[in-house]
């Protein structure tokens, strides 16, 4: 596993988007999607606002890998699933401190069961 590094963990973490493009199965990237991504530490996070049911994040069960785009960084990484509650309550903290502005119509399915359900940690690869 290789670290983030500093740069490119702020540069990301003041994004408000990112392009997520899970590979398949034969190793091509599936067309990106534009999602958003939180920062915990030395961590980035993303989550389907759908859960489980979303078609970017069933397409991260594949191989859980992909390549990820914002703020100028464009790197492959690992899709680990994120199930810790302790984890989860601070993600669910930064999607509220992060995306306030845009109002609770977009950021309470963020912070709801289905979307905890559906947690990735970025790993760079």
């Amino acid at each position: 596993m290789t670290d983030w590094d500093t740069d490119e963990l702020s540069a990301i973490e003041e994004a408000d988007e990112l392009h997520i493009a899970p590979r398949r199965k034969n190793g091509t990237l599936r067309a990106p999607t534009t999602i958003w991504v939180v920062r915990d530490g030395d961590d980035l996070y993303v989550r389907s606002m759908l859960g489980a049911g979303s078609h970017w994040f069933n397409g991260t069960r594949a191989r859980h890998e992909g390549h990820i785009e914002a703020g100028g960084v464009d790197r492959d990484v690992s899709f680990v699933d994120e199930t810790d509650p302790g984890v989860n309550a601070r993600i669910d903290d930064a999607y509220r401190g992060k995306y306030h502005r845009f109002g609770p119509q977009y950021v309470d399915p963020m912070v709801a069961p289905a979307a905890r359900g559906a947690t990735i940690r970025l790993e760079p690869r």
